[in-house]
């Protein structure tokens, strides 16, 4: 049956963009949420402060506090993914935290879990973000829960995203050579994210349902970021690297501390993120397209105050 609207649930890796619209969305639908973090006072700076929700101190790879977050909730969301690390901590983030929270869940009599994963998730996949993200929904499938998986595209929002990452790039560079350039891409607004993860919360036809969640436009990653470009007042050319020149310029830009591209970011981009049929249509929304959204996210200010300015123009 549906989660009942004033039920409490448990957000795992809650503290980020995605996890700051779908705390506002599950806040005004009356649930109570527990956002568990390694650094409560750090994040409280970061998120918008909500009635209902809770922020608590805990490092959820520990499954011993794991057990003691579970017990009062109905559901599980885990938002959890990291785009650069070696192969252990890939499969330490996606595949070995997931299966802590499935067991911490069994154990705890909790059915419902919510799972972000990717689209293009692979246990055969060309990068190890592919792998661990296809291994775990491989868990999760066998896990006996009532799970429901999201596989987006790319997403898009206030905040550090691939929108910001390429703006800041284009400020400094005359043109840009890249790798990956003709991978395509289907970028998904963060509030259409957000927003299927509360429809899934209230449909039990979605329970052991793998959604892939994509834009309602077609870019390659050149394309996007000629498209920053231009919505930011830089347009820059952009350089189509061969393969090898491209893993040299990843393997340079992976040593920094925040890179825009690493050599296992340029595997994935090996695979189209992309779905012909589109964003789900049970879900009974259309998608927002990126260049709604776009002058928005570019327009300067802090990312509070543009998320705010968003969810007000964009409810």
């Amino acid at each position: 049956m549906p989660v009942p609207r004033n039920a409490r649930l448990l957000v795992i890796g809650g503290t980020g963009f995605v996890g700051t619209s779908l705390a506002e969305r599950l806040a005004a639908r009356g649930h109570t949420v527990t956002l568990p973090t390694r650094d409560r006072e750090k994040v409280r700076q970061n998120l918008i402060p909500l009635p209902g929700v809770e922020v608590v101190n805990a490092n959820v790879h520990d499954a011993a506090t794991l057990a003691t977050l579970m017990p009062g909730h109905a559901a599980v969301i885990n938002l959890v993914g990291i785009l650069h690390g070696s192969p252990e901590r890939f499969r330490h983030a996606h595949v070995a935290l997931s299966d802590k929270i499935m067991s911490a869940m069994a154990t705890a009599g909790i059915k419902r879990y919510l799972h972000m994963s990717a689209l293009g998730a692979d246990p055969a996949g060309p990068s190890h973000y592919q792998q661990s993200k296809g291994e775990a929904e491989t868990h999760i499938r066998a896990s006996g829960l009532d799970w429901t998986i999201f596989r987006p595209s790319l997403i898009f929002g206030p905040g550090t995203c691939f929108v910001s990452l390429f703006a800041d790039l284009l400020k400094l560079a005359p043109c840009l050579p890249m790798g990956g350039a003709q991978a395509r891409m289907q970028p998904v607004w963060v509030e259409d994210v957000s927003r299927a993860f509360v429809a899934a919360l209230t449909d039990d036809a979605l329970i052991g349902q793998s959604l892939n969640l994509v834009g309602p436009k077609v870019y390659t990653m050149a394309e996007l970021v000629r498209l920053i470009g231009r919505a930011a007042g830089t347009p820059r050319p952009v350089l189509s690297l061969p393969d090898g020149l491209a893993r040299l310029q990843a393997s340079l830009l992976g040593l920094l501390p925040n890179p825009p591209l690493s050599t296992d970011n340029l595997d994935s981009l090996k695979v189209d993120s992309v779905d012909p049929a589109g964003f789900p249509a049970h879900l009974g929304w259309q998608a927002t397209a990126l260049e709604a959204i776009l002058p928005l996210l570019l327009t300067q200010g802090r990312p509070r105050d543009r998320y705010l300015q968003l969810r007000r123009q964009h409810r």
